[in-house]
């Protein structure tokens, strides 16, 4: 959509229109947005977010697992692959992960690795306002969590990447 995009619009578009413009917000998961959709109009963007945290509020375990399934590794496979969607890539660009240095880019695959195998699924944070070593001390502290502990705050860090990306399709409305 090459019109800006508010809160506003966004409540006017038919189910196909909100998904192919807020679509991006979830990672490969196109779901979140359609159920949202149902909860319009939004009054503003707290309330949209509102919904979509609802819609994960609502969902079960096989459909958050798979919401979790659907985010890359940091520096991982697809990274080196070129094969990030435009918001990862530039996120993780953001945080310096294109330019790791050989023993940091090591330590990710390393925790990636190790990380999968404890708990099933990628290790999610979001990258603003972290630098490599901050991404990788994180990776470090988090793998000696609990599964359960580990599964809300993946959840909650895909709430706050989703929050940063509704920030950046709205431009400060």
């Amino acid at each position: 959509m090459s019109e800006h995009l508010t809160v506003a619009s966004l409540s006017r578009l038919d189910r196909g229109a909100f998904v192919a413009a807020v679509g991006a917000v979830f990672e490969h998961s196109p779901w979140v947005m359609e159920r949202a959709w149902a909860k319009r109009p939004f009054a503003n963007r707290a309330a949209l977010h509102g919904a979509l945290a609802a819609v994960l509020a609502e969902a079960g375990y096989a459909e958050l697992l798979a919401l979790i399934n659907a985010h890359p590794e940091l520096a991982g496979k697809a990274a080196v692959r070129g094969d990030l969607t435009a918001d990862s890539a530039r996120e993780q660009a953001g945080a310096g992960l294109d330019l790791c240095t050989p023993e940091e880019f090591a330590s990710l695959q390393h925790l990636n690795a190790a990380y999968r195998a404890k708990f099933g699924w990628p290790f999610i944070v979001a990258v603003k306002g972290l630098s490599r070593q901050g991404i990788i001390g994180e990776m470090a502290r988090r793998l000696a969590r609990p599964a359960a502990d580990e599964f809300a705050e993946a959840l909650g860090q895909i709430q706050r990447i989703a929050s940063f990306r509704l920030d950046d399709l709205l431009r400060g409305e």
